[in-house]
């Protein structure tokens, strides 16, 4: 018993200590933040869970600055100055352990997102930067086709109904698709079939918190933070679902490799996943780039391309419905370019004319703006030697980040409006510098590699939805509801749709 109370006291006087020094000694202690915040990491966790951390950090940064304390060990900065910093070509702030969390456990090389090893991320991406280019991903814009076939269905059958129907649920579904006929050359059936395709977005759904919330902690409580996900109803059959999610990468690359075996080594069908092997057939070393790291390449789009896509895609409709006058302008520009031949009257609308209509760019880059795909700060570790910030020193080794769903509505860069949805302020004369200032893909050596998958999902989709059909909210008058546990969701958007008269 004697022991037993040596250890707790031992521990009492331990945490004792340390409050003190995070609380009073520690390099961050002069920065202002939630007291638990800057004791325990766990705040962050509390923040997860209710969903809503990027309002609870703007709030702090309207009110003491742009520098705020969310760990013992870390800060988020909403002056958009530090982007180039932190994140621009060149940067010696390298990735912390946060993103090692999101890492397939059966990968022999970190996926792109997850590789905090500046030398080795970029080796490893030069590999695969080829088969991302948007001429590349162009190719397979027939392919998205088939996908919008589906989509445009749904929405056709959704007029019909006169029902409302929730366009968030759709978006998620037709980029899930995108991802499957892009690696698998088929869509998965989520639209076809109009249900849950074994049930990977409610998988994603349930178990997002627990990956989030692990990558958040100390490396020595993750597996903690995600055992303790059995707790939740649901989770062990989400976790069976996240298996076939894996099993189909390993079917997908074992089923075109037979085929390749039959065939001679020639490929009979031109996707993304005939891309990598390709890949695999020039590096000539199986050790470095094999199937293992092929289905690397198909889990990520999984996992992180398809639920930011579809935010992408839904925050641009909803806040298009949010405002009329908008809405209108965007469909005048839509219709002229019908009428002038710049724009297909009926079919499917091409990406290379889409990009071209000014108007429909604005509200694209505004509706990604004003709602980020992820909700969270990208975090990194200050190079070495210390570096300056916003007239602040760090020294080395310290983790700073900024949140794309603060940095993304600074008043300074985006104007006195940047908590509206005002697509005209990307029409200006300031685009250049406020593009410099998006966060919403990341940015210099670590830009998402699906960022063209992802635009050619957005352009293709909208122009003829908008072109088609007439969207509105079911209720105007209330908000969409928004559940940020990393991947910043919109959810149940009901919308009414309307065949337009032509």
């Amino acid at each position: 018993m004697a022991v037993i109370f040596i250890l707790l006291g031992g521990l009492v006087s331990y945490y004792i200590v340390w409050i003190i020094y995070a609380r009073w000694f520690h390099p961050y202690s002069k920065y202002p933040g939630p007291f638990f915040a800057s004791i325990s990491r766990l705040w962050i966790i509390k923040e997860l869970w209710q969903g809503k951390s990027e309002i609870t950090q703007r709030e702090w940064h309207a009110k003491y600055g742009p520098i705020i304390r969310i760990a013992p060990d870390e800060v988020v900065i909403s002056d958009p100055s530090v982007i180039k910093t932190i994140y621009g070509a060149g940067t010696t702030f390298t990735k912390t352990e946060f993103y090692k969390a999101f890492s397939a456990p059966w990968a022999r090389y970190p996926e792109h997102f997850c590789n905090i090893d500046p030398k080795s991320h970029g080796e490893r991406r030069k590999l695969v930067n080829h088969v991302y280019t948007m001429s590349n991903c162009a190719r397979y814009e027939p392919d998205v086709e088939q996908c919008i076939d589906l989509l445009a269905q749904r929405i056709k059958e959704a007029s019909e109904s006169g029902q409302p129907t929730d366009m968030a649920l759709w978006f998620r579904w037709y980029a899930f698709d995108v991802i499957g006929i892009l690696f698998f050359s088929r869509p998965f059936g989520f639209l076809e079939l109009q249900k849950d395709y074994k049930g990977w977005t409610s998988a994603t759904d349930v178990l997002i918190f627990f990956l989030a919330a692990s990558a958040c902690v100390p490396m020595w409580m993750r597996n903690l933070m995600l055992m303790s996900s059995i707790v939740v109803p649901g989770a062990i059959a989400s976790v069976k679902a996240m298996d076939t999610m894996t099993e189909a990468t390993v079917d997908a690359v074992k089923e075109r490799q037979e085929s390749l075996d039959k065939s001679g080594g020639v490929m009979e069908k031109d996707d993304m996943l005939a891309s990598f092997f390709r890949v695999m057939e020039e590096q000539g070393n199986l050790d470095y780039f094999g199937p293992l790291e092929i289905r690397g390449e198909i889990y990520t789009a999984l996992v992180a391309g398809s639920d930011t896509t579809a935010t992408a895609i839904t925050s641009i409709l909803y806040h298009l419905m949010k405002n009329p006058r908008t809405y209108r302008k965007l469909r005048d520009e839509i219709d002229a370019a019908v009428a002038e031949g710049r724009l297909s009257c009926s079919g499917r609308a091409k990406y290379a004319n889409a990009v071209k209509l000014s108007y429909f760019d604005a509200c694209c880059k505004e509706g990604m703006r004003i709602h980020a795909s992820l909700g969270l700060s990208l975090p990194r570790y200050t190079p070495k030697e210390g570096v300056e910030l916003v007239g602040q020193f760090f020294p080395g080794g310290l983790r700073v980040g900024c949140n794309a769903q603060v940095v993304q509505r600074d008043k300074g860069v985006f104007g006195e409006d940047a908590d509206e949805f005002v697509p005209e302020r990307w029409l200006g004369p300031n685009a250049a510098s406020m593009e410099r200032h998006m966060l919403n893909f990341g940015g210099g050596p670590h830009m998402c590699l699906g960022k063209n998958i992802s635009m050619l999902e957005i352009y293709k989709a909208l122009p003829e939805l908008i072109r088609d059909y007439d969207f509105e909210l079911a209720d105007p008058s209330k908000e969409w509801s928004v559940l940020n546990v990393w991947f910043h969701q919109p959810k149940k958007v009901y919308t009414v749709v309307t065949k337009r008269k032509k």
